[in-house]
């Protein structure tokens, strides 16, 4: 509460280092969210969003015990798999899922998803959705 409070004030200066890391780590966080679609989103690019350098990017997510571009990659997946799993999705082909969410080459996206899932994307979509494709009577569902 108090680092929000800070911020709107424009007094994240006087939050003690740990709470400014902290914040700093969140809107980092909210903004790889928005933008995981985006398959420049890396290092450079989210420091440049930040005004911060690569160097300190990297020290901020060292003390979550994990790298930016494990964080981007697991949100990544996670999308995926929500996107796969969703029967209203089940006519977009899988590429497509994956380049919605910023994996551009399907054969890499493949891959990362068996190697993390142990199943590849079409048999996850299929034990998630059933293996017939029927035509849904309410086609309200979202939209890629």
């Amino acid at each position: 509460m108090a680092a929000i409070l800070a911020h709107h004030l424009e007094r994240d200066g006087d939050l003690p280092p740990e709470s400014r890391q902290q914040v700093l780590f969140l809107r980092i966080s909210a903004y790889v969210q928005e933008h995981l679609g985006d398959p420049d989103l890396g290092p450079a690019h989210i420091a440049a969003a930040h005004h911060i350098s690569v160097r300190h990017l990297h020290r901020v997510f060292r003390q979550y015990d994990t790298t930016v571009a494990e964080f981007v990659r697991a949100r990544r997946l996670d999308k995926c798999r929500r996107d796969l799993a969703d029967p209203f999705l089940r006519e977009i082909p899988i590429h497509a899922v994956a380049a919605r969410w910023g994996f551009v080459q399907p054969a890499a996206f493949s891959r990362l998803f068996r190697t993390n899932t142990g199943l590849t994307p079409t048999e996850y979509r299929v034990i998630s959705v059933g293996a017939v494709s029927q035509p849904c009577a309410d086609r309200s569902g979202p939209r890629l």
